[in-house]
């Protein structure tokens, strides 16, 4: 049976925000892949804003499963983000074990934190368990807080040349990813990301900083990256292109003058993606 390319996104589904799957469905469709969502949780709105709604969705996650899988559903791609839990965690394990193939590409990105700590829905339990999901990726795409928690690594005395960048994709590559791009390096007024490939040339992508940090702008760059790498294209155009996407809703957020928890305007460029 003939059939468009598919992508599973392992994420909360959130109403109002502009994050997690509410990101990655509209932008992966953009790109002409069908996009398949099984939901972490449900939210009316994220966790950014002060009064929110939040259904767990553990309980119901291998159920899920096992209809997707007697449904004899397949995916050329399976991309993970927002995870509520430890069980989730061995959740998705079993996810990739029953769905991921020899020809599927695993996306993960593990949201952690950020500027040296922990969100405050994650424990050091988790931080140990997440580290299990990294056999199954072939593709990692981590901020600096979240790669120094995956290695034990203490974020304020990291080596931030490009050769210790290098020996910390090279140890997080060991556990299994054989690329990685390490997001939201920033200096000064400039945001670089460092892109990592097993045995090839590694490059420091550098994109100006605009305004401060925005809710969903991991989401945008990993569902970005996931379905130019499923179209055929090499790593660093996929990462490449995200960039370019990023920068131009961003911009656009910023002179629309939008709250940091609205999330970024992505939709005014779906057509140029």
């Amino acid at each position: 049976m003939k059939r468009q390319k598919r992508v599973a996104v392992i994420n909360d589904v959130t109403g109002f925000g502009r994050c997690s799957a509410a990101v990655a469905q509209p932008i992966i469709s953009a790109m002409k892949i069908q996009c398949c969502v099984m939901p972490t949780a449900i939210l009316s709105v994220h966790t950014g804003f002060p009064n929110y709604f939040l259904q767990d969705y553990t309980p119901y996650l291998r159920t899920y499963m096992n209809s997707w899988e007697e449904t004899g559903i397949e995916f050329d791609g399976i991309t993970t983000g927002f995870i509520g839990s430890k069980e989730q965690i061995g959740l998705v394990i079993e996810f990739f074990k029953r769905f991921k193939k020899e020809n599927t590409l695993a996306v993960v990105d593990p949201v952690m934190g950020d500027y040296g700590k922990l969100y405050s829905s994650y424990t050091d339990d988790m931080c140990q368990e997440m580290k299990k999901l990294l056999p199954y990726a072939d593709v990692l795409t981590p901020n600096l807080t979240e790669a120094c928690r995956i290695l034990d690594l203490d974020y304020h005395k990291v080596d931030l040349s490009e050769e210790g960048l290098a020996a910390i994709c090279e140890a997080l590559s060991d556990m299994g990813p054989s690329r990685i791009v390490i997001t939201g390096l920033q200096q000064g007024d400039l945001i670089f990301n460092y892109i990592f490939e097993k045995n090839k040339t590694s490059e420091l992508l550098s994109t100006r900083k605009i305004g401060g940090d925005r809710s969903g702008t991991g989401d945008v760059f990993s569902s970005i990256v996931t379905g130019a790498l499923i179209q055929g294209q090499d790593f660093k155009t996929a990462v490449r292109r995200a960039v370019t996407f990023l920068d131009k809703a961003i911009a656009y957020t910023a002179q629309m003058e939008l709250p940091w928890n609205y999330g970024i305007c992505f939709e005014e460029y779906l057509e140029e993606i």
